[in-house]
C-alpha cells in the first residue's frame, strides 16, 4: 500500500463543510507562499508535526459511520500529491463522502477526481485568492499560471458536483472592487463564501498586525458578489 503522508486528523468539525458533520484530514505542502496563510507549518515545517496513520484515521471513521457524514481532505494543498486519489478510495470505500479544498492550481488532477465515469470527491471548495490579474501572485507568494486557475473554474462550475468558491478577505489584497472582479469571474457559479481574515494565524508578521476588515464591510462586498453569484455567504463575521 501507498505511504500516505497525513499530518494532522481533526475528528469532528462542524464547520468545514456546511451542513454536515465531518472529520479533517491534513495534508503537508503547497506550490503557494501565500502571507497570510494560517496552516504555515503544513507549508514550511511540516516534518515538526506528527504523522498520522491512515490506518488510526480509518478506525476511528469505521466506529463513527453513523456520526461523521464525510472527510474534508485539506493542507496545505492536496493537488500536490500524486497519491491523491488512492487516499480519497480509502475514505469512499468506508462508505464516505469527500470535499477536497484546493488552490486550483492543478486542473489536471481535479479532471481525475471530478471525472464523471470514476467520480472520487462528491464536493471541491476552491480558493480565489484574488482577482485574475497581477495581483494574484502578491496574493499567492509565488507566480501563479491564471490559465490553470481558470480551467479549474470552469472544470469544476462544469463538473456536475456540489462546489463552492472562497475568498478570504485580506485587507491589503482585497477591497470591494477586489470582490467584485473576482464574482465576475465566476459569474454564474453555485456558491461564493467570502472569509473573514484571522491575523493572528498568518505567516509573516506584517500579515499579523493587519486589522481585518469590519463585519459591516465584508457584508456589503457580499451584496456586490450577489450580482454575479446569487449565493454569496459570508463566514467568520
Amino acid at each position: 500500500m501507498t505511504a500516505f503522508d497525513l499530518r494532522g486528523f481533526l475528528e469532528t468539525s462542524f464547520l468545514d463543510w456546511d451542513g454536515k458533520v465531518s472529520s479533517v484530514v491534513f495534508l503537508p505542502e503547497c506550490n503557494f507562499n501565500c502571507p497570510c496563510c494560517s496552516n504555515w507549518l503544513l507549508v514550511h515545517e511540516p516534518g515538526s508535526l506528527p504523522a498520522v496513520e491512515l490506518e488510526k484515521i480509518e478506525r476511528f471513521l469505521t466506529e463513527r459511520k453513523d456520526f461523521i457524514d464525510g472527510v474534508v481532505i485539506t493542507g496545505g494543498e492536496p493537488t500536490v500529491h500524486p497519491w491523491l486519489p488512492e487516499l480519497i478510495k480509502h475514505f469512499k470505500d468506508l462508505g464516505l463522502s469527500v470535499k477536497l479544498d484546493t488552490n486550483g492550481t492543478n486542473p489536471k488532477m481535479l479532471q481525475r477526481l471530478v471525472a464523471r465515469d470514476s467520480r472520487l470527491v462528491d464536493y471541491v471548495a476552491m480558493d480565489i485568492k484574488a482577482p485574475l490579474n497581477e495581483k494574484y501572485e502578491a496574493a499567492a507568494g509565488v507566480k501563479v499560471d491564471l490559465a490553470k486557475i481558470r480551467e479549474s473554474i470552469k472544470l469544476i462550475m462544469n463538473s456536475g458536483i456540489d462546489y463552492e468558491f472562497r475568498t478570504t478577505v485580506v485587507p491589503n489584497v482585497i477591497g470591494k472592487m477586489e470582490i467584485e472582479e473576482i464574482a465576475a469571474a465566476i459569474a454564474g457559479a453555485k456558491k461564493y463564501a467570502l472569509q473573514q481574515f484571522v491575523p493572528a494565524h498568518s505567516l509573516i508578521k506584517e500579515m499579523q498586525a493587519l486589522d481585518p476588515h469590519p463585519g459591516e464591510t465584508i457584508k456589503e462586498m457580499a451584496e456586490l458578489a450577489k450580482k454575479y453569484v446569487a449565493n454569496t455567504i459570508v463566514r467568520g463575521v
